[in-house]
């Protein structure tokens, strides 16, 4: 039985749409016009995910606030004793938005055909992470699906939050540079050519400061559009550089080289790999496997191309921490925990710390820099409007003198 999407007419001719389980797509319009319904178009939910990851789409996946409710709810279901299909069931039942309706019945109909929770994720890659994918079928396998749940749950609400900080932390700057733009901009365009007009006219000669904003004024007047187009076409061509791996990786590097960049870029691939490597030892996935799936987590370049060598490394019998200390990439606090880990037999723990040690490291950085730069935006602005001031007054202050 799978998960079908459904467009039909009832008898008045109004459209409508929905969800139903079904056989086979033949079954699913039998069900329908048993219902007094005339199909118009009946999709497997699988196949319809599978289009949507080979076309175009703003929104291919699970937004990170969806996977962790998701995640949180199948491990409080999961941990009551409720088998799986009707967990799901539960789960796309609660759940409001029709496009993660649609993937849970989809894995809930792989679930009943008799594969595991695993394999039925599987089909949605675009929804759930490789790491996710991996972590549930090592609960499987171990026969601790409710534990490793509880686990990803943990893990996925604690990437939100931090997200979410981030996010939160971001919106103030952000409007405060928007508002300064479009400030400066309505001055530069509607104030200052009426205010400036009136010295134009004279025989003398205007100060620096005015010419120059007179020219700048005139230039965004006539040019406002090409401004635009620029604008618009120096970042689409900044976006298509970096998608190209050998600018990108340039680009990364000098990141990791950069005096404050730097530290905030490695503590964040950082914390991604070590609260990963610590989620997939934890739940029962081989360390080789474990790393090959956290260097994903790293955007990073070269910090993930270090864990790749590492990963060699160690398939030839090194140990993990002597591995990544190699490439003289990753903070010495965290390879003395691994070290201590592995030499303890406590890797998984030694992990976590040293993530929550990067995390904390990060807030603080990202604090710090946030409060540093919402004063220094306002010093910027407050700068930009007194000098548009100063080359409107530098006229009136000598208007005897351009008279004469």
């Amino acid at each position: 039985m799978g998960a079908y999407e459904f467009v039909a007419l009832d008898k008045s001719g109004k459209e409508s749409k929905g969800l139903i389980e079904g056989d086979t797509p033949k079954h699913v319009r039998q069900l329908l016009r048993e219902r007094n319904m005339y199909p118009v178009q009946v999709t497997e939910v699988a196949q319809r995910e599978a289009k949507r990851q080979t076309t175009f789409s703003l929104r291919r996946g699970l937004s990170p606030a969806e996977l962790a409710l998701i995640t949180r709810q199948m491990a409080s279901l999961s941990q009551s004793g409720l088998p799986l299909e009707e967990v799901l069931l539960a789960v796309s039942q609660q759940n409001d938005q029709p496009r993660a309706k649609s993937i849970l019945l989809g894995v809930r109909s792989k679930v009943m055909e008799g594969h595991t929770l695993a394999d039925g994720l599987a089909d949605f890659p675009q929804a759930f992470p490789e790491l996710y994918r991996a972590t549930v079928a090592a609960g499987e396998q171990s026969g601790h699906l409710d534990v490793v749940l509880e686990r990803l749950a943990d893990y996925t609400e604690a990437r939100q939050e931090l997200r979410q900080r981030i996010t939160n932390a971001m919106i103030y700057p952000a409007a405060l540079i928007v508002m300064a733009i479009g400030i400066i901009s309505f001055m530069l365009a509607t104030v200052v050519p009426r205010i400036v007009s009136v010295f134009e006219n004279t025989s003398a000669e205007l100060p620096g400061l005015t010419r120059g904003l007179i020219a700048t004024s005139e230039f965004l007047r006539g040019n406002w559009l090409w401004v635009i187009i620029a604008t618009a076409a120096a970042i689409w061509g900044l976006w298509w550089i970096f998608q190209k791996e050998g600018p990108r990786r340039r680009y990364h590097q000098f990141l990791l080289h950069a005096p404050i960049a730097g530290r905030l870029t490695q503590g964040i691939n950082t914390a991604r790999f070590t609260r990963t490597f610590s989620i997939l030892a934890g739940s029962g996935v081989p360390v080789l496997e474990a790393m090959k799936i956290s260097s994903e987590v790293i955007e990073n370049l070269p910090m993930r191309e270090a864990v790749n060598e590492a990963t060699l490394r160690v398939r030839e019998g090194a140990g993990i921490s002597r591995s990544l200390a190699a490439s003289k990439l990753f903070p010495p606090m965290m390879i003395h925990l691994i070290s201590s880990g592995e030499a303890g037999g406590r890797l998984e723990e030694m992990l976590a710390r040293s993530a929550a040690g990067q995390e904390r490291e990060v807030d603080g950085l990202i604090a710090a820099l946030l409060g540093i730069l919402q004063p220094l935006l306002i010093v910027a602005m407050g700068a930009i409007v007194m000098v548009i001031v100063l080359a409107i007054l530098l006229p009136i202050f000598e208007i005897n003198n351009l008279i004469r």
